[in-house]
């Protein structure tokens, strides 16, 4: 197994399968500790509310956690979104091996208990500095999400409220409540 020291680069962590679950912070490994079940069921309704919507109208493709994304370099950044969505014309054709080049287009982050919040807002602001046009920050303990669009646009969202897509995913719609199960 390469050890941390070792892995500075995109391609260095993309060669080092048996690492675990992490991400690369300007060229230093931050390991994931594993977020729990309930993460897993609020990330896969997420998942599938958005593949239901955005795959028969051709919009683009959803992706789950353990995709990564190489949004900066020299040194590299490659980040681990809980769900993400890249519209079909940002997707190169054929099969994408390594990691997506560039920042998704919608990147869900799903609180876990170990997270920190000032790492939240930290990895919500690398997700729109990247160029990522929307984030939801979705937070079980407090049942809420919270919708960036730009580093001055955050809507707080309660469960009595829905989730929309934007001008990103016109027509899409997720009651909040669904999400966690309410």
């Amino acid at each position: 197994m390469a050890t941390t020291e070792q892995i500075t680069t995109a391609e260095q962590l993309l060669q080092a399968p048996d690492l675990g679950h992490c991400e690369l912070l300007r060229g230093e490994i931050v390991m994931m500790a594993p977020a729990g079940f309930e993460h897993g069921e609020i990330a896969d309704l997420i998942a599938a509310a958005l593949t239901v919507f955005v795959k028969p109208r051709g919009l683009g493709r959803v992706v789950v956690s353990e995709s990564g994304f190489h949004i900066g370099h020299d040194p590299d950044t490659v980040r681990v979104p809980d769900v993400a969505f890249v519209r079909a014309e940002r997707r190169p054709p054929g099969r994408i091996k390594g990691f997506f080049q560039g920042a998704p287009d919608l990147a869900v982050e799903v609180v876990s208990p170990t997270d920190r919040v000032s790492e939240v807002n930290a990895k919500v602001q690398e997700w729109l500095d990247a160029g990522c046009r929307m984030v939801w920050v979705v937070d079980p303990e407090t049942r809420i999400v919270t919708v960036y669009q730009g580093r001055t646009q955050a809507v707080v969202l309660r469960a009595s409220d829905t989730i929309s897509g934007g001008d990103l995913l016109p027509g899409f719609s997720l009651p909040v409540a669904e999400i966690f199960g309410s």
